[in-house]
């Protein structure tokens, strides 16, 4: 979800210009910001590099894996990473513009990886679910989600999205880390504290001392990560996993910590994002609230959640989201569902106690 609800305080932005293909930014000493390419609208992915001395680097994050993407790697490994070797890989989740090109770094360099076990398990599981056309269980999906026919016709004769089309397989193995873990990375101390909501055990790494956030895609600054329903977990409510994620991570956030974001600019101002974060959610549920005195599809929800026109090119995160915006209104009582013939749910607010 786009934008940011209007709250007391501001954002800076430190670093103000991001780093040119195959160069890398000191943000902190010893910390390395550079950026990765991506074949989709959100066009790039923030990576970090943290100076371990002589044992070599340890990644935060490593991009989709493409012939591109490797042969920028090669430009950073020979160029502003010194020909040093790539120790860790530490990835904040299973997403894979995140996990990608990981097992890469694991069989071609023989780097440790670290993450979270939910991200592991969710990225190696889906690696292997390949699919030359969509499941009976993905068109029951888009269709109890009032997908366009349009769209549901084309996508029911093409090739899905393949977690497999972007990730190099990984290798049997990683390194756990769990909430309240401390890893010593780059000469610091970092504590694990676990997002939810856009992905699932998300890794955060908070460095107190200097006051560093490696925070992946839990915390952005201009942008809301995509809280997604798939034909995995249809009833799911991620949005209550993300606010509440939200709410906790903000209770260690302060307004001088600079945030090291896995998409857009490091920022500071943590503590305004995050009631930003959370009231943007609360808004469009309203609004969605207010929509539904009126039955509807989740596919004929977008213009109150987003108030705009939907490109055909966010058309499928946009439906991911407006069903998890319609489960949480659904499990906390506000909307009522009853399937229609053609097997989409219609959503109708329900009136509230004494109207």
């Amino acid at each position: 979800m786009d934008g940011t609800a209007q709250t007391e305080g501001t954002l800076d932005f430190p670093f103000p210009d991001a780093p040119e293909e195959g160069t890398a930014t000191e943000v902190a000493s010893g910390v390395f910001w550079m950026r990765l390419p991506l074949p989709m609208a959100l066009n790039h992915v923030n990576v970090y590099a943290l100076d371990d001395g002589a044992a070599g680097w340890t990644l935060v994050d490593c991009g989709v894996d493409t012939k591109r993407t490797r042969a920028i790697w090669e430009r950073l490994m020979a160029g502003p990473l010194g020909g040093r070797p790539i120790a860790r890989v530490i990835v904040t989740h299973h997403h894979p513009d995140h996990i990608g090109l990981a097992g890469w770094f694991q069989t071609e360099h023989g780097a440790e990886l670290i993450t979270s076990r939910t991200a592991w398990l969710f990225a190696r599981m889906l690696s292997l679910d390949e699919q030359a056309r969509p499941t009976p269980e993905m068109l029951a999906f888009w269709q109890g989600a009032g997908m366009a026919p349009e769209v549901l016709a084309e996508r029911r004769e093409s090739r899905p999205v393949n977690f497999a089309d972007a990730l190099t397989p990984l290798p049997l193995g990683f390194t756990r880390i769990k909430e309240g873990d401390v890893l010593r990375v780059g000469g610091r101390d970092w504590i694990m504290r676990a997002g939810n909501g856009h992905a699932p055990e998300h890794v955060t790494l908070w460095c107190e001392e200097d006051g560093l956030i490696l925070a992946g895609d839990q915390l952005l600054a201009t942008i809301s990560p995509n809280i997604g329903v798939y034909a995995t977990e249809p009833e799911a409510d991620p949005l209550s996993d993300w606010l509440e994620a939200c709410q906790r991570l903000g209770g260690h956030a302060t307004p001088d910590q600079l945030v090291l974001p896995g998409h857009k600019l490091p920022f500071t101002g943590l503590p305004v994002r995050m009631r930003q974060l959370i009231e943007n959610h609360e808004n469009a549920l309203e609004r969605i609230a207010a929509f539904l005195e009126s039955p509807h599809t989740a596919a004929e929800c977008f213009q109150p959640i987003y108030r705009r026109q939907i490109s055909p090119g966010e058309y499928g995160l946009a439906l991911v989201e407006a069903v998890a915006h319609l489960n949480h209104l659904h499990r906390t009582g506000r909307v009522r569902r009853e399937k229609r013939a053609d097997g989409a749910w219609l959503w109708q607010s329900v009136p509230a106690t004494g109207a």
